[in-house]
């Protein structure tokens, strides 16, 4: 019986845990690059926003500088703006820009003029270093309805100051933007309790 085969299960774990710290600790290693990063969270799936906003909740414990913009939703009161809205505007620019779900609001025009005025703010966020992490919720609903343009949104990422962080969520997001971004996550819808008739929850979806 070879030292393998008579290896307690306790022993053949460390080993196993050593080799895998290994194989982590070499991939730490090669980690050099510090810059800011793009995260795009998309799919059909619930927890885009929140993951967005548990990295926001991150950063701010940092004590980074942060701005919100929220695309498309406005028109009604969510829990995380109600507790975001306790950081003063020196650690947190917090704009709720949307005039609401499109099927709401049943004017184009108006929707695309305030995905716009959104835009400019985001823009304006985009451009300034004082701004350590930057999320734009639902900016790929804007994207996909074409009311804000991959022409408007790529270049002002690629100018972005480099130690920025910025965060877009929403379903659909763009081809263009998936290949531009650094970190991309796609939520599988398995099942939702709206589905059954049950209605959107405080503290779950609102």
């Amino acid at each position: 019986m070879n030292d393998r085969e008579s290896a307690t299960p306790e022993q053949r774990h460390r080993e196993r845990m050593q080799r895998k710290k290994a194989l982590v600790d070499r991939k730490i290693a090669r980690a050099t690059i510090d810059r800011g990063v793009l995260v795009v969270n998309t799919g059909n799936g619930k927890g885009k926003s929140s993951s967005g906003f548990g990295m926001l909740a991150r950063s701010l414990g940092h004590g980074f500088r942060c701005g919100v913009v929220q695309f498309i939703k406005g028109t009604f009161s969510t829990g995380e703006e109600a507790f975001f809205r306790h950081f003063g505007p020196e650690e947190l620019d917090y704009r709720v820009m949307g005039e609401g779900f499109t099927w709401e609001t049943q004017d184009k025009s108006r929707d695309i003029a305030a995905a716009q005025a959104a835009w400019r703010e985001a823009a304006r966020m985009l451009a300034d270093p004082g701004y350590d992490f930057v999320l734009l919720d639902e900016l790929n609903i804007a994207l996909v309805k074409q009311y804000v343009t991959l022409d408007q949104v790529l270049p002002a990422l690629a100018a972005r100051p480099e130690r920025q962080h910025v965060v877009i969520t929403g379903r659909g997001a763009p081809d263009a933007l998936v290949e531009a971004a650094d970190t991309v996550t796609e939520m599988r819808l398995v099942k939702h309790a709206f589905e059954a008739g049950i209605k959107a929850q405080k503290g779950i979806e609102l």
